[in-house]
């Protein structure tokens, strides 16, 4: 059975589902490898156009598997170095992919897998989902994840659920950023599948290079430099072959070539 299945439709959507039910789909250092080398898959095939990360049974994940902290209770300083440097890796795989992502949760994420949510574009929870970030509860810190669930909820609320370990209901993670959206369990898909029917509207290239532009600029100064850049990017996709092909159209009242019939 494998830890972590990764699914491509015709239409481009790839699931990647985390796969260890029995265990609430904690994470190892086999899902970790996994996941880069799934990301990377995802990354470079041009025929994808979201992405999806999901898991089987009632937890989206527990976050580090009982097995792997124990081997890494053993470990010595470099070890330890070496072994958070691959899910720092991964983590940063699925921050910077250059497709849009998009978190399911259902059930419990707590740990490294607060950070697998706050990594995707976008997060959409049950309304029973629940949150922590447990590691100060095994004299542990979030490391790893942190840049990504500081950028999520800001930093003031990120210091007090970093040294609280206090679990928060979906509602509450709706209101600090952490998911963009609360549905019931049962519209959980119904909602993921309009936003991707959303993402499918638009041009290809321009949702990846959208994307991109907001990692870039989001932490400059708004200065001369900046006002150059955009412009100069503005420029360059308006007279792309799919910026091109968007305008026109747009002008002549048509379906761009990148929708299709269904859309």
């Amino acid at each position: 059975m494998q830890k972590v299945e990764l699914e491509i439709d015709a239409s481009g959507i790839a699931r990647v589902t985390l796969n260890r039910p029995e265990v609430h789909n904690a994470f190892d250092e086999h899902v970790i490898q996994s996941l880069i080398d799934i990301f990377d898959q995802v990354s470079s095939n041009d025929k994808v156009r979201v992405m999806i990360l999901q898991a089987k049974g009632k937890s989206f994940s527990a976050g580090a598997d009982l097995n792997w902290m124990q081997k890494m209770a053993n470990y010595a300083f470099s070890e330890n170095k070496e072994d958070a440097q691959q899910l720092a890796l991964m983590l940063n795989k699925l921050y910077t992919l250059n497709k849009p992502t998009i978190a399911r949760v259902q059930g419990a994420a707590f740990g490294g897998a607060v950070g697998l949510v706050a990594c995707c574009d976008i997060a959409v929870g049950s309304k029973l989902s629940k949150f922590c970030l447990s590691e100060v509860k095994l004299g542990l810190i979030p490391a790893t994840i942190s840049p990504y669930v500081i950028q999520a909820v800001g930093l003031r609320e990120a210091k007090r659920l970093f040294m609280t370990a206090e679990v928060i209901s979906s509602r509450r993670a709706r209101r600090l950023g952490l998911l963009n959206e609360t549905v019931s369990e049962e519209d959980l898909d119904k909602t993921i599948d309009i936003i991707i029917g959303d993402i499918l509207k638009n041009g290809p290239v321009a949702v990846a290079k959208a994307k991109a532009l907001a990692l870039e600029v989001a932490e400059l100064p708004i200065n001369d430099s900046l006002l150059d850049k955009t412009s100069e990017a503005i420029a360059h996709i308006r007279v792309s072959d799919e910026g091109q092909e968007g305008l026109h159209a747009f002008l002549e009242k048509r379906k761009a070539n990148w929708i299709t019939q269904n859309d």
